[in-house]
């Protein structure tokens, strides 16, 4: 299915797992808080938001532009560019898949 957003990061996406479910991962070992998570779709970083007092999230944005995070809270399956500021779908945050090149067949 095509993009509805029009991003243009949506190939940076990959099947991770969390690094810390258990919270962020920058806060649990400072010992802060933070008010809702974010997983970053690259890395598998977990964030918090930015109405949490570090907003770490958006920090690993910047220390590693890695574009496309999503929602890693309960209930939720929401996901946002941070290059193209651009809301993302459940659907358009699957890891796509690009077949290998083909380099020919024998007979």
């Amino acid at each position: 299915m095509p993009s509805q957003s029009q991003c243009t990061h949506l190939g940076q996406i990959r099947a991770v797992e969390p690094k810390t479910p258990q919270g962020c991962e920058e806060c649990l070992a400072t010992n802060g808080w933070w008010v809702h998570l974010r997983l970053c779709l690259e890395c598998g970083h977990v964030g918090c938001c930015d109405q949490s007092p570090n907003k770490h999230a958006t920090k690993h944005f910047h220390a590693t532009r890695h574009a496309i995070m999503r929602s890693f809270e309960p209930g939720e399956e929401w996901g946002w560019c941070y290059v193209d500021e651009l809301e993302l779908t459940p659907e358009e945050l699957e890891p796509r898949t690009t077949p290998a090149p083909r380099h020919g067949t024998k007979a």
